[in-house]
């Protein structure tokens, strides 16, 4: 099963994201249409305080309006390798260093109209400083005891693809 592209322009360039539209080939003969986000990656961790907290960020989402609880994220700048995303975000977020981080997994989260991966990190033996948010980026930093996340994730207090599958990889398959 594949597609060939015939033809692809950008329909719409905003400051990191691209709206592509392909003309497309299918492995049939048929031919259509694909509009996609090109998206430059991103790195997500999982921070746990010696205590076992993890630490999250809260913060409001334009496009849904709203609140949510997130681990902390980021995207990768222009040919940074994720590990480095990982460690910046975590500091300028949280305000958190660390020597140990390990790769969790990696996802793909809205595989139906975007080309991002997220990569997904486990950071252990954080060290405390401050954070270097950006510009107009507001956020509180908390942290709370793994089982009352799980409380809130079968509450549904927290829905953010990410978070979850980060929560569910430390909960599972990290935290024996």
């Amino acid at each position: 099963m594949s597609e060939k592209v015939l033809k692809s322009e950008i329909v719409f360039q905003g400051q990191f994201l691209k709206v592509t539209r392909d003309q497309i080939k299918t492995a049939k003969g048929h031919l259509s249409y694909r509009e996609y986000i090109k998206h430059p990656g991103a790195a997500v961790i999982l921070p746990v305080l010696d205590n076992g907290e993890i630490l999250l960020v809260k913060q409001y989402r334009h496009a849904l309006r709203k609140v949510f609880y997130e681990l902390p994220a980021g995207k990768k700048d222009a040919g940074e390798e994720p590990i480095k995303t990982a460690h910046r975000e975590l500091q300028e977020e949280t305000g958190y260093t660390t020597d140990q981080m390990q790769l969790m997994t990696i996802i793909h989260p809205v595989i139906g109209y975007a080309d991002e991966e997220m990569h997904i990190y486990l950071a252990t033996n954080l060290k405390a400083g401050p954070a270097n948010l950006d510009p107009g980026e507001e956020l509180e930093v908390i942290s709370l005891e793994s089982s009352k996340l799980k409380v809130m994730v079968q509450k549904g207090e927290i829905t953010d693809v990410k978070t979850l599958v980060g929560l569910f990889w430390y909960w599972n398959f990290i935290n024996k």
